[in-house]
Parts: C-alpha cells; structure tokens; sequence
C-alpha cells in the first residue's frame, strides 16, 4: 500500500520566488530511489501562505530509507536547505526534499540566503484509493 508524505510549508510571499528557485535547482535524486512513486510542488493560488510538497512511496519503510540516504543527504545539501529536528520532509527535494526535518527539512528550506519557509509540518497518508481518467 502506498504513502503519501505532505510537508506543509509556511512560505511568507516574498520568499515565493525563492523556494521555487530552489526545488527548481534540486538535485533530483529523489527520482531514482528505491520505491519512490510521485512528487509535486503545490503553489498556493489565494487565501494562504502555504505550500504543499507532495511525494509519494510504496511503502513507508521506503520512504524511511530515502530520509536516511546519502542521496537525501547531497540532495538537500545541493539545495541549499537546512534541515531541523523533529520534522519529515517528504520526497527528497531541496526546501522541501522531501526529509525528516524533509520530504526533509521542515522548518527552515534555508541556504546560503537564509530559510525561504518560516515553518513546516510533515503530513502522512496511507492510500486507500485512486482513480485515473479512462482509457478508450
């Protein structure tokens, strides 16, 4: 059964441009570990100033291994991120790789110009269902 890891980041506007360069800039070695299935930046369009990285993984002890990677590890330090204690970052991106503190490195997605996310949160979801659109 797959997972899901949500890291929840407060980004405050200004610091917009500057997250998104940096998942931009990652290292993308999330891609290439064993038993990832799917990653996505979500930009907030109104009403709040939270971004959404979205990974998921076919199992959480996948997701685990990934967190303790070399591979996360050069990944966020390519990013420029600073990961804290206590936080999961989903999926190996750099401000948001995905990583315990994730994904990833919660509270801060800093680098030499300081955090771009003034906080974070890691959300985990086991998937229950799906649907695609269909075919024919």
């Amino acid at each position: 059964m797959s997972v899901v890891k949500i890291n929840v980041l407060t980004v405050p506007p200004a610091m917009r441009e500057t997250l998104e360069s940096r998942f931009a800039g990652r290292a993308g070695m999330v891609e290439k570990a064993d038993g990832f299935e799917w990653f996505e930046l979500l930009r907030p369009i109104e009403g709040t100033d939270t971004y959404l990285v979205y990974t998921r993984w076919r199992s959480e002890e996948d997701f685990q291994k990934w967190q303790s990677s070399m591979a996360f590890s050069e990944g966020h330090r390519a990013a420029g991120v600073q990961a804290s204690s206590g936080q999961g970052h989903p999926g190996g991106q750099p401000a948001a790789d995905a990583a315990p503190a994730g994904h990833g490195a919660p509270a801060g997605h800093g680098a030499p110009g300081g955090p771009a996310a003034s906080g974070a949160n890691l959300w985990s979801f086991e998937v229950i269902q799906t649907a695609a659109p269909a075919v024919g």
